[in-house]
């Protein structure tokens, strides 16, 4: 499952060269300077509903509503590169005629930021620190003859993902970069004791820490009006004991505005943590690969 994985990745940073080569070759044909500071991004709220009376083909109302930001802040003056993005979204659903009606249906906060210094036109010497994690308490639904129940599994800061890592990184013009870092640390956490195995964590500690090699590469394509194309992958492996399993955050967004406040815009994320036990349905517990998806039509703001 994880040669799968590390295949997409590698078809996405091949896909991904190819489209920074033309993106290079077209930002050739002069343009006016650009301001050092440059802020992008979309922010919205996206909801839906249903509601049925005496249907007949069964079912129960519901709503969901999502309200969510990928904002990118890039300051690049001289020889100093400076680049953060805040990506974050929660949702709630209601499902009438159910045990547990109010739901999270999408719950994550993104943050990365990288400081770094030109050694040549297009790369850098680069120090860069990310953090994951979610904003409130997560449960698995389980429904079994007839009876519904949940189980506790998630909440602030349990678990939560550091990464701080030196590296270089290749910035061949605005929309594109590859950063790899032979010096990187993760720091995995679970504050609350009844998740720690689950997320690889010892018992009688709050956090586990490893050090190993890390790689980063992502998009930020805003050429065409009202178009925002945003993608990152990010790699970490550990340099022992178990160098070359890699874990996997690949996190994909694309919005497009319209009519000036209406936007569609679908996201993915997938993800592959080694450490991270997850149940099948026979109950057995193993790493396994994470993918979750959002597409939706509502109010936003894209700049």
């Amino acid at each position: 499952m994880q040669t799968k994985i590390l295949l997409s990745v590698f078809l996405f940073c091949t896909a991904t060269f190819s489209f920074a080569q033309k993106a290079n070759k077209n930002s050739e044909v002069p343009q006016k300077p650009e301001k050092a500071w440059k802020c992008t991004g979309v922010v919205g709220l996206n909801a839906s509903a249903v509601g049925l009376w005496n249907w007949a083909e069964g079912g129960s109302p519901s709503a969901n509503g999502v309200i969510f930001a990928n904002v990118n802040l890039l300051y690049k003056k001289n020889k100093i590169a400076w680049e953060s993005n805040f990506n974050s979204d929660f949702g709630l659903l209601y499902t009438d005629n159910s045990t547990f009606a109010w739901r999270n249906s999408n719950d994550k906060i993104i943050f990365n930021t990288k400081l770094g210094y030109a050694i040549a036109k297009t790369w850098y010497i680069t120090a860069m620190g990310s953090f994951r994690s979610q904003y409130a308490k997560g449960y698995e639904y389980i429904t079994k003859n007839g009876i519904d129940s949940r189980n506790y599994i998630s909440k602030w800061l349990s678990p939560s993902f550091t990464n701080l890592s030196l590296g270089i990184d290749w910035k061949p013009n605005a929309i594109f970069s590859i950063y790899l870092a032979p010096i990187a640390g993760q720091i995995i956490s679970a504050t609350d004791s009844i998740h720690r195995l689950r997320y690889g964590v010892s018992p009688n500690k709050t956090n586990k820490s490893s050090f190993g090699l890390s790689f980063k590469g992502g998009i930020n394509y805003d050429r065409v009006k009202n178009l925002k194309l945003m993608t990152s992958v990010s790699l970490f492996t550990p340099y022992t004991p178990a160098f070359g399993k890699f874990n996997v955050d690949w996190d994909f967004a694309i919005s497009y505005q319209f009519l000036k406040v209406l936007n569609v815009t679908l996201s993915t994320t997938l993800k592959y943590y080694d450490d991270i036990l997850i149940a099948d349905k026979t109950g057995a517990l193993a790493p396994r690969t994470q993918f979750k998806t959002m597409f939706g039509v509502g109010i936003g703001y894209s700049f």
